[in-house]
This record gives structure tokens, C-alpha cells and sequence, in this order.
């Protein structure tokens, strides 16, 4: 059984406006929360130490920047032992953004984005399915992304 993070109600809500929006100011968070701006600073510094926080991110729209094809891609491997050594290298790949290791039919599942269709066969073609261990992949690409939110962790604890 995984143990829990040892954080309380107000590190929650620290972390909940922040995962919502990580440009906020520590004094904006405290005013909302009705605490000094130290103590939010000593909350997250001790959810950093912790490895609760692992850094902040920038959301940025691919689209906008010429990046149009967001896929999803289902990798079988020759052998699930392969796991480590073939996620090292699909690292090794820019435009592998997300990669996760499943359970169900595939034994890797990963996110790539790509300016357009012949940017994803050649990324498929020359970089993914060259790499020892894979023995196939399959293709899913997305239309839209309908809903992209950060996890509720306030409610969820009730």
C-alpha cells in the first residue's frame, strides 16, 4: 500500500491554486488563504524537499506555435523487460512529450506532438520504430482535447 504525502488542508489549497495557476504570487496565495506570505513560501519549500512538487511548468498551445498533429502512440515491446532500456531512448525524442508504462494491450503508451503528417511518419518511422525492443506501435491521433484540468486535491479529501 502507497503511503499518503504528509501534508495538511492548507498545503492542499496552496497546491490546488497553484496547480490552477503557477504564475501566482506566494502573497496573492496568502491573502486568499488568509496566512503570511512566509508561511507559503516554508509550505512549498517543504513540499519541493518532499518530492510532492517537482517544478512548474508552462502550458503552451502547440498549434499556435505550428505543431498540428497530437497522437497518441500504443507501443508493444518484444519483452516487457525492455521497459527501461526502451523508455531511456524514447526520451531521447523530443517530440515524445508524455510516455507512460500500462497495463492492457500495450506495454508503453506515449504522447507525441508533430507539425503535420509527414513530420509524424518520419518521427514513427525513423526515430521510434528504429529502437531495439519495439516490436510494433500503433497510431491514434487526436482531433481535440476536450478537457485538460489539473487533479482536485482539496475535495478529494473528504
Amino acid at each position: 500500500m502507497r503511503k499518503t504525502a504528509d501534508i495538511d488542508h492548507l498545503d492542499r489549497q496552496i497546491l490546488a491554486l497553484l496547480m490552477r495557476n503557477a504564475k501566482m504570487p506566494y502573497t496573492e496565495i496568502a491573502k486568499k488563504l488568509f496566512v503570511s506570505g512566509g508561511t507559503i513560501h516554508v509550505r512549498m519549500k517543504k513540499m519541493e524537499e518532499a518530492g510532492i512538487v517537482r517544478g512548474t511548468y508552462l502550458a503552451v498551445d502547440h498549434h499556435k506555435l505550428g505543431y498540428d498533429i497530437s497522437a497518441f502512440l500504443g507501443i508493444y515491446l518484444d519483452k516487457s523487460s525492455l521497459y527501461h532500456q526502451v523508455a531511456d531512448s524514447l526520451e531521447q525524442i523530443p517530440e515524445i512529450v508524455d510516455a507512460h508504462y500500462t497495463t492492457g494491450l500495450y506495454n508503453i503508451f506515449a504522447r507525441i506532438v508533430c507539425r503535420d503528417t509527414n513530420h509524424l511518419r518520419s518521427v514513427l518511422h525513423d526515430k521510434i520504430q528504429n529502437i531495439a525492443g519495439i516490436q510494433r506501435t500503433e497510431t491514434f491521433i487526436s482531433l481535440e482535447e476536450s478537457i485538460h484540468r489539473p487533479l482536485d486535491i482539496v475535495e478529494d479529501e473528504d
